[in-house]
């Protein structure tokens, strides 16, 4: 996307032996009724498979590459919104870009899916992109490691976010574009009620703590078990206890951290995606740490904002 995405029981009634029963025509109404409210209930999408969502990943990378406006127009939720550093950008404005998009493209490939379910009505996928060509004029990163969220719309699913970061060695980071213009950065307004925002920074301004003192209990509290996440250089980990164990158990030694920038859209009343800028005084494996973007899907669990899935991005 971004080249920059009754169980019906029925009840039968016992009746004395060698007595006619009466006619139950409430039974008989509410029968009828119930078959006239199903014949004009909406269809609902089932649950997806990983398969039919990276099916879907690689049409919108398809359709980026061609230019191919309409596709997006057709298959982004009116709440998409994808974070580039700064700013973000929602549907109008993804489907105007993709459709003016020129594209020159000699190869590419989508490969190593992953979906991680969020709740019943979201989920996310992530994969590696490989491209050889341009865009605009601009050489396609690649490889990437990208993640999509979709998420249910009556009979079909959506996409919601997407975003993707440069697979590259830690040691030798890449060096990276300059920051947007002052103009872009003011677009990015807030786009959940400032309580929401302080609620989902509360819990990952604990996660970044937590990171700092390797307390690997907090982070299990803030985190789902089915928890996926790409880090700032395009690893990835596939549930809670590999991502913890990567967090607390690397060489570093970390001083302060500090959050900032923060926005969130809430793809529901329980589902919001955040976004943050992070930064930390100290080092990781001998290397002096980067300022990072990070975009985090976070889900209520038993009432509380729970990590689900996550991408960062290393700051310009």
């Amino acid at each position: 996307m971004k080249r920059i995405i009754s169980i019906c029981v029925l009840a039968a009634a016992a009746f004395t032996a060698g007595c006619e029963p009466a006619a139950n025509t409430a039974n008989t109404n509410h029968n009828a009724n119930s078959n006239a409210s199903n014949a004009n209930a909406k269809p609902v999408a089932a649950a997806p498979s990983k398969e039919a969502l990276f099916e879907m990943d690689k049409k919108a990378n398809e359709a980026f590459v061609k230019g191919d406006g309409a596709h997006f127009e057709a298959m982004l939720s009116d709440k998409f919104v994808s974070y580039d550093s700064g700013g973000h950008m929602g549907k109008a404005e993804m489907v105007k870009m993709a459709g003016g998009m020129k594209c020159d493209v000699k190869s590419w490939s989508l490969d190593e899916p992953q979906m991680i379910p969020i709740d019943q009505d979201t989920y996310a996928t992530v994969y590696k992109a490989t491209f050889d060509g341009t865009c605009g004029g601009d050489k396609i990163p690649s490889p990437t490691r990208a993640l999509s969220v979709w998420t249910r719309n009556g009979d079909k699913w959506v996409g919601a976010f997407h975003a993707e970061t440069l697979i590259a060695d830690a040691k030798n980071p890449p060096k990276m574009p300059p920051p947007p213009p002052p103009s872009e950065k003011k677009e990015d307004a807030k786009t959940a009620t400032d309580a929401n925002v302080d609620a989902l920074m509360a819990v990952e301004k604990s996660g970044w703590e937590a990171w700092k003192a390797r307390d690997a209990k907090k982070l299990e509290e803030i985190t789902m078990k089915t928890l996926g996440f790409i880090g700032p250089f395009g690893d990835y980990t596939g549930n809670q206890a590999d991502t913890i164990k990567a967090w607390t158990g690397g060489p570093c030694e970390i001083k302060s951290v500090n959050l900032s920038d923060a926005s969130a859209t809430m793809l529901s009343p329980t589902v919001a995606i955040l976004n943050f800028k992070g930064a930390a005084d100290g080092t990781c494996d001998g290397q002096k740490l980067q300022t990072l973007w990070g975009t985090n899907v976070y889900v209520k669990d038993g009432g509380n904002w729970k990590l689900a899935a996550g991408i960062e991005r290393p700051a310009a």
